[in-house]
């Protein structure tokens, strides 16, 4: 079964955060194409790719992680 078959029925809040070189960051485009509804957001980190979102904390965006969590939570 395809990953993204039921994604129409998540009605929470969705942060995608990826990586901008990541090899997987079409998959969180595509993710966020699919989700319904105004509270979703897609934050692309310019030239990151998916392991610098592990532990660089100089690239890891926590202001608005931590933003989006307020304001949907």
């Amino acid at each position: 079964m395809p990953i993204l078959t039921y994604i129409d029925e998540i009605k929470n809040a969705v942060l995608l955060v990826h990586g901008e070189k990541a090899h997987s960051c079409y998959f969180s485009k595509d993710a966020y194409e699919k989700l319904e509804g105004g509270n979703k957001e897609l934050m692309l980190i310019p030239d990151a790719v998916h392991t610098d979102l592990y532990d660089q904390m100089d690239v890891i965006p926590f202001d608005k992680i931590e933003e989006f969590y307020k304001e949907n939570f």
